[in-house]
């Protein structure tokens, strides 16, 4: 006999939120059955109307809110309600920043079992607006025109766009300068459809310390008409212009950029600096988009490493060399291991270009390069980790396990991934110390944290 629910698709009624979930949505129960409602805040009395019902738990739309959260902002941004760039620009930032906690301290207990851990308060921007160094836009048409901007919640149409109040004004004016251009010359914008067109993205790319700018020109393939006069209308029209590159892309695929990539004008490179150490950004480097926040996150890495001068450091997921060279100022030897070539190229350049003798980085999967390293007699005192957002590869967790290093310092992006890679280090004779939360992405749900262990 089929299931009663206690709702059915179109009721609309009255609810109290109870909860926020991870990616931003407000909990409601009806006799025990769960309604997942965007836009609507815990505390708040709301009107809503079902859209969607399964076995376990359902979907509302928001109709009006009787009794507002005193958390409750209103969004700067006038697209917010289109765009699915941010979720949560309509709760205040200092409950995001308590809100970011509260989700890290879930999947610990949750996934982890850890409710001992010290968790600190997240770590959050004096100002939370216009922190990205980088936009990278999808390009469309619209009307016979050329659009750019983000794609609406949970779909594929472009939603045009002027400025974004989370990226560097920069950014914008770059993103409106190309359209422009773009539009006068006559370059089609990309239908991801039917696979024609010309200009599928513009990613812009600035130097926060340097104002460096980098213009990409993301195309369907090398044909691209004016391209002279192109490039001379962006150098008079953007300032601090210092490359601009057109990538090829002619697959059919949601991937951003292509194999092949051209320097059109000025330098393959700008330049950047998180702290003291300075890095070269190519079109398709890896390169934190919140420096400033970054530069908290590794500072906190730094901090939970704990470096005197004598250890021997591995960072695994090395990228670019970011954190390794943050952590080659405190330790003796640094060694980087990192699967894409073109990161580790890079990490070997900005070592260079900051002087570092003390680090050494090898391109493959860090399970596989660890244990040959461990063969050549390397001691690793501690072992840093920033993977994706899939969490460690088992294999690695294994090896960091039977290298016993004294301490282990994770900086993740994903808190789930996070509480059940700790649960198999502490299963593994590992103690996890504390869990810092850094907010690198304000007004949106995502969280990084940075968590120490040490060996028991």
């Amino acid at each position: 006999m089929k299931q009663q629910l206690p709702v059915k698709k179109n009721d609309q009624l009255q609810v109290t939120i109870e909860d926020l979930t991870h990616e931003g949505a407000g909990v409601a129960k009806v006799d025990g059955y769960t309604l997942f409602v965007p836009k609507a805040l815990p505390g708040e009395t709301v009107d809503i109307k079902v859209v969607k019902t399964n076995k376990g738990y359902g979907f509302a739309r928001l109709l009006e809110i009787k009794e507002a959260s005193e958390h409750r902002a209103e969004p700067p941004c006038p697209i917010y309600h289109q765009c699915g760039g941010c979720q949560i620009q309509h709760l205040s930032y200092e409950a995001q920043l308590i809100s970011k906690q509260k989700q890290v301290k879930d999947v610990l207990e949750r996934i982890g079992g850890l409710k001992e851990v010290t968790l600190h308060p997240t770590l959050g921007m004096e100002n939370p607006w216009r922190y990205r160094n980088k936009a990278q836009v999808p390009v469309g048409e619209e009307g016979g025109l050329v659009i750019a901007g983000f794609y609406q919640e949970r779909s594929h149409r472009i939603i045009d766009m002027d400025e974004c109040l989370i990226q560097h004004e920069e950014n914008d004016q770059i993103i409106r300068v190309v359209k422009k251009i773009a539009n006068k010359h006559g370059i089609r914008g990309y239908d991801e459809e039917k696979h024609r067109g010309t200009l599928r993205h513009v990613v812009a790319r600035k130097g926060k310390v340097t104002n460096e700018v980098m213009v990409v020109l993301v195309t369907r393939g090398q044909e691209l008409s004016n391209k002279k006069a192109i490039i001379d209308e962006i150098v008079a029209e953007v300032p601090n212009v210092k490359s601009i590159v057109q990538n090829i892309n002619t697959k059919r695929t949601n991937v951003i950029f292509g194999d092949e990539t051209i320097v059109l004008w000025g330098d393959e490179y700008i330049h950047d600096y998180i702290g003291d150490i300075k890095f070269a950004i190519s079109a398709r480097s890896f390169y934190q988009v919140n420096p400033e926040q970054t530069k908290v996150l590794y500072d906190q890495a730094l901090k939970y490493a704990d470096l005197t001068g004598e250890e021997t450091v591995i960072d695994a997921y090395c990228g670019i060399g970011t954190i390794s060279l943050f952590l080659a100022q405190r330790a003796k030897h640094v060694y980087g291991v990192e699967i894409v070539p073109d990161a580790i190229a890079d990490a070997k350049r900005n070592a260079e270009l900051n002087g570092f003798t003390n680090v050494d980085f090898a391109v493959g999967e860090a399970e596989k390069v660890m244990p040959w390293w461990y063969a050549q007699g390397v001691r690793a005192d501690v072992v840093v980790v920033d993977p994706p957002r899939k969490g460690c590869d088992e294999e690695l967790l294994e090896t960091i396990l039977s290298m016993k290093p004294k301490r282990v310092v994770y900086v993740s992006c994903n808190p789930a991934t996070l509480a059940r890679d700790l649960k198999i280090l502490e299963a593994g004779g590992y103690e996890t110390k504390e869990v810092q939360p850094v907010d690198m992405f304000p007004h949106s749900t995502h969280v990084e944290c940075v968590a120490r262990l040490e060996l028991v």
